[in-house]
């Protein structure tokens, strides 16, 4: 188990190089980071794990990221785990039925800088630590 100060953030992805460059870009801030290829294996590891937070997909082959939001919600051990959606779908209706209808945590539009995610994760976990 790791140590409770540093956060372990789960990146459910089908690009491996994305998986790698959210590593890249977080690690430096003290997060551990697990990548997880695809929605199944993310689930597992979710299950197992209990990832302080979850950077989700949309738009993966086998199960998309809306399939794995929806069945994290339905999990009781894994309804509060906050969820940010990382994904190249960036219409803005897409955005606001992840805001406001799934009730993500956040949402980010692939291309993303490094500040951008950043600002996310801060934010996002920075809501969950008084919680």
């Amino acid at each position: 188990m790791t140590d409770k100060t540093t956060k372990m953030i789960l990146c459910i992805e089908d690009e491996p190089e994305m998986i790698d460059l959210i590593r890249l870009i977080l690690s430096r801030r003290g997060f551990e980071i697990r990548g997880a290829n695809g929605g199944k294996e993310g689930l597992e590891i979710i299950r197992n794990e209990h990832p302080d937070l979850v950077l989700l997909d949309l738009m993966m082959p086998e199960m998309d990221g809306w399939e794995v939001y929806q069945q994290m919600k339905a999990d009781e051990a894994a309804k509060d785990i906050p969820v940010i959606v990382v994904t190249a779908k960036a219409q803005s209706i897409d955005k606001v039925l992840g805001l406001h209808i799934a009730k993500v945590d956040d949402y980010i539009a692939k291309p993303f800088s490094p500040q951008e995610l950043l600002a996310s994760v801060d934010a996002v976990l920075g809501r969950k630590q008084t919680a």
